[in-house]
């Protein structure tokens, strides 16, 4: 009875998990492609759908563990899950974070082409589409190596900040843009950070042991 309950709760877990890799898509391609309409699906669909669903699961993930006091592999998988979940909630939050900066931008000119902002989309989603996989097929070196990306897109952050401060300094009619876009790319490297979270969260529910890659979260 309580397998099939934490198979019902990973069933609603990945409809989240799919919803939020799509609101983090339609962000980015909101930007890139000056998509008003995209953007505002994901703050009146998108958002209210994925705050409606974390609730559901942090919900039911308590009810098993009041319910049935699973056992500690089971209590594991659970306590996963609803963390998880909370992760998967908040970058949803930094989806909606980065659409509403893209709906500012689009009216305007661009301040650079758009290349190292969509690179770290791309890096953040398969990072984000791989600790979701480790989860579901509990692979510890899949999400170990989830862990390690989370470099890559630390580093094209700190490539946008510099690039950015440069045309500011070069253009002050430039500042107000740049700005969106640095928090765009801070926006982007949290969901890399969180996605690094579930890796974490993978190794722990599969062998028990905690690792922290990158603690000291940068909020």
């Amino acid at each position: 009875m309580l397998e099939q309950k934490i198979t019902e709760l990973k069933e609603k877990l990945f409809i989240m998990a799919s919803l939020v890799e799509s609101m983090l898509e339609k962000s980015v391609n909101s930007l890139v492609n000056k998509d008003e309409e995209l953007a505002r699906e994901v703050i009146n669909k998108d958002e209210p759908k994925a705050n409606d669903l974390e609730i559901k699961i942090e919900d039911s993930g308590v009810k098993l563990i009041a319910l049935y006091q699973p056992e500690a592999s089971f209590l594991r998988v659970i306590i996963a899950m609803i963390k998880i979940n909370n992760d998967l909630e908040r970058i949803g939050d930094h989806a909606v974070n980065i659409t509403e900066r893209a709906l500012f931008l689009i009216p305007r000119p661009l301040v650079k082409p758009l290349i190292d902002l969509p690179r770290m989309g791309k890096s953040a989603r398969e990072m984000l589409k791989e600790s979701l996989d480790s989860f579901a097929r509990k692979d510890v070196n899949l999400a170990i190596s989830v862990c390690k990306e989370d470099k890559e897109v630390d580093s094209l952050r700190d490539q946008v900040i510099r690039e950015l401060i440069t045309y500011m300094i070069s253009d002050p009619s430039t500042i107000e843009r740049s700005i969106q876009l640095i928090s765009i790319g801070r926006n982007l490297e949290r969901v890399a950070d969180l996605a690094t979270n579930i890796a974490e969260d993978v190794v722990f529910t599969v062998k028990g042991e905690v690792i922290k890659h990158h603690r000291g979260e940068k909020e």
